[in-house]
């Protein structure tokens, strides 16, 4: 991944006309593919981004095994401009090494008390396991109805991000772990087919997000991608903040959740009076945070203007997250 701060370009006003072209290659920027290093020294590569060091140390913590592969996938947003998606500079990663004896052992940071060994069915009712498993339990069963990973999975997942933040945790979590577990299960030299991980997601959690999950697997730095193009020639508008001099952020409120939409309307209001240029919901579902789109020069002055009126009425001030517009989903070596 990029990076995790950072910036991006106007998405609403005068987005330009989208541009052609071919679909991008079935390969992570860092290599991808079951032929590339196996992904068990991360833990120990001090060079290494930590959050993946993290999670390859902490599938062998809590299996007794290290990783076969890392993969990350950036979390996705919606812009304001209708049918255009992009990716920000803040993973999910997943930790994945096969098995042979037709068990799934998962596991996560975000839920340490709540691992689970699962027998991996391909029908019939989920096995009994933990409410964070059910969903990449339901990614392992539908790769392994596809060919993938039928023999069982280790797998660990994180994120650097929260619910809290108001981006979508879901789509990226699902793409993470379709991409580690397919390339532990592939044969030699062959790369996960990207095209047929997002028919896998989408007919197997048909209540995701299919927009947001084309960003994590086909997005590119500087670049939002126009939904409704043929899957395999994708077409992009530049979105690139630093050309333009602005900043992307994302505001989060905290507090009650009946209180959430009047204060991220007041939020809203003062930052487009500090200066903002525009503000919308990062997903089809408004939550609990807007992107806001900034000048450079204005981005101290609206924070401060938001954190001084929700300090003057003694509420929780809103969190402000940079947002880089990052690439797809990679292989982490």
């Amino acid at each position: 991944m990029t990076g995790r701060t950072g910036s991006a370009a106007p998405p609403v006003a005068g987005v330009p006309a989208a541009t052609a072209a071919p679909a991008a290659p079935q390969v992570s920027p860092a290599g991808g593919g079951s032929d590339g290093p196996a992904g068990g020294d991360l833990a120990r590569r001090a060079t290494a981004d930590p959050l993946f060091r993290l999670v390859a140390y902490a599938l062998e913590a809590a299996h007794g095994r290290p990783p076969a592969a890392v993969w990350s996938a950036p979390y996705a947003f919606r812009l304001g401009s209708p049918g255009l998606v992009a990716a920000a500079g803040w993973p999910t990663a997943a930790a994945a090494a096969p098995r042979d004896d037709g068990l799934v052992r998962l596991s996560s940071l975000g839920h340490p008390a709540d691992s689970c060994d699962l027998p991996l069915t391909l029908s019939g009712p989920l096995p009994d396991a933990p409410a964070w498993a059910v969903r990449p339990y339901t990614v392992l069963r539908a790769l392994a109805r596809a060919g993938y990973g039928r023999g069982g999975t280790d797998l660990h997942v994180q994120g650097s991000l929260t619910d809290a933040a108001g981006l979508a945790t879901a789509e990226p979590a699902d793409c993470a772990v379709a991409l580690a577990v397919a390339d532990v299960h592939a044969g030699a030299r062959e790369r996960p087919d990207r095209l047929l991980l997002a028919r896998l997601l989408a007919e197997a959690l048909p209540q995701g997000d299919d927009g947001l999950r084309r960003a994590v697997f086909h997005a590119r730095p500087g670049r939002a991608l126009l939904l409704g193009a043929r899957p395999r020639r994708r077409r992009y508008v530049a979105f690139d903040p630093v050309a333009s001099g602005s900043r992307l952020v994302l505001m989060a409120v905290r507090g009650e959740a009946a209180d959430r939409p009047r204060e991220l309307a007041r939020a809203v209001s003062c930052a487009r009076r500090a200066g903002a240029l525009s503000a919308w919901p990062p997903g089809p579902r408004p939550g609990r945070s807007v992107l806001v789109l900034l000048p450079g020069e204005r981005l101290a002055a609206a924070r401060s203007a938001v954190a001084e009126d929700f300090r003057d009425r003694g509420r929780p001030v809103p969190r402000f997250l940079n947002i880089a517009v990052a690439g797809a989903a990679r292989r982490e070596e």
